[in-house]
């Protein structure tokens, strides 16, 4: 698989979403993500207006969907999203509606390990229960609170050859990366490369990051899509 670079828009204004957008696109950017601080502001009639103004362009959104999942799903789909997330902390029937809905509606599903007490087989739970992709997620909260206690904050790296072994299907790594380490997960394993707070966004106003933005998201696409095929593993059970 070629490596993806996906924005996130965790902002909380649709025009500057919109611009964000249009400008991560210019400096080579694959896939944009409707974050949860927008999908919150601004809902579904988010998603129609990335969707309205970037028609061809793959669109995740970020629902993080507990419950209510088939419902979720299918809204999410018929406004333009063409992919959705759901978490594994969610019951299982959940996980399966959101998978069932995104066979109803075409869409794919992401499936999201933040918070599970073993990050490894919480990514094999979501494969095994029908998900096209894993989210190897360390919460924003989690991360702040450990790092406020004076201990060393957790990075999704610290087990994401383990969660792509464990696996056969795509894994992105979310949480707190740094530049040099996003652009570093496909040598993990992991083809789906996310940019997002604190990297382009300001993490603590929900904001696009000052300075030159585009430059610099250029620079990391050219590098990211320079790494060459992402191997995966073939599936029996991928639907």
């Amino acid at each position: 698989m070629k490596p993806i670079v996906q924005i996130s828009l965790d902002l909380t204004d649709i025009d500057e979403a919109l611009e964000t957008a249009a400008m991560a696109l210019r400096a080579g950017v694959d896939w944009l993500e409707a974050g949860t601080p927008l999908i919150l502001a601004e809902g579904l009639h988010g998603v129609r207006k990335l969707r309205e103004a970037f028609p061809g362009t793959p669109i995740v959104a970020d629902l993080k969907t507990m419950d209510g999942g088939y419902l979720e799903a299918e809204m999410m789909a018929k406004a333009g999203a063409t992919y959705v997330v759901v978490m594994a902390r969610a019951h299982a029937e959940t996980i399966k509606c959101v998978v069932q809905a995104g066979k109803d509606f075409g869409v794919e599903v992401m499936g999201d390990n933040l918070g599970c007490p073993d990050m490894v087989e919480g990514a094999k739970w979501l494969e095994g229960l029908g998900c096209d992709y894993v989210v190897h997620h360390i919460g924003y909260d989690e991360r702040r609170g450990i790092a406020a206690a004076g201990k060393r904050m957790p990075s999704p790296l610290d087990q994401l050859r383990e969660v792509v072994e464990a696996v056969n299907i795509p894994v992105q790594a979310v949480g707190g990366l740094s530049l040099e380490q996003a652009i570093r997960c496909p040598e993990f394993g992991a083809p789906l490369v996310v940019l997002g707070a604190p990297l382009t966004i300001d993490a603590d106003a929900f904001k696009t990051a000052d300075g030159n933005l585009e430059s610099s998201l250029r620079l990391i696409c050219e590098k990211v899509h320079g790494y060459g095929e992402v191997e995966i593993k073939t599936a029996s059970n991928r639907r």
